[in-house]
């Protein structure tokens, strides 16, 4: 029978945490399984792996991103962004500790916005309607993915594999 920890490292985190929430990583913890911070990112720090845990600083993730500050630098090829890998796909970072929602516009462009609904502050409510609208399930508002709308885009820079995402 494995462990925790082994059995988390075979599962793609993304699974784990749609079933058991992060509540199940932190109360499930006992003695020397305890060795890594699992913290993705809260506070501007960053998460497990070599990283520097909560508070600011920089280090990187086993999650597919680095942490400088408030730009994350995000490793393309990692499974946890693999909805961003075609033009149309998009996807929302909470889930890894990024308060931010993405959309692939096009093969050289990934646009970042704010995670949080101008209308009444929700976030983690969201989907993407006819590929340019994002509608908060929270209360039906919908805002265009135009950077001209109430939800605020965030300055994004698309490299290859590489995404460097400056929040705030």
């Amino acid at each position: 029978m494995k462990n925790r920890r082994d059995f988390l490292k075979d599962v793609c985190p993304t699974v784990a945490f749609a079933f058991f929430g992060l509540s199940f990583l932190e109360a499930c913890s006992s003695g020397d399984d305890d060795v890594e911070t699992t913290n993705p990112g809260n506070g501007g720090g960053t998460g497990t792996g070599t990283g520097t845990g909560t508070g600011s600083g920089s280090g990187t993730s086993n999650q597919g991103f680095t942490v400088n500050g408030n730009t994350y630098a995000i490793d393309l090829t990692n499974t946890n962004f693999s909805a961003l890998s075609t033009v149309g796909g998009w996807m929302n970072g909470k889930n890894l500790g990024i308060a931010a929602l993405f959309l692939r516009v096009s093969s050289s462009e990934i646009k970042a916005y704010t995670n949080v609904c101008p209308h009444q502050a929700a976030d983690n409510r969201w989907e993407l309607v006819n590929g340019d609208t994002f509608k908060c399930n929270q209360h039906g508002r919908s805002f265009s993915a135009n950077c001209n709308s109430a939800l605020s885009c965030y300055t994004s820079t698309l490299n290859g594999d590489s995404l460097n995402v400056t929040i705030g």
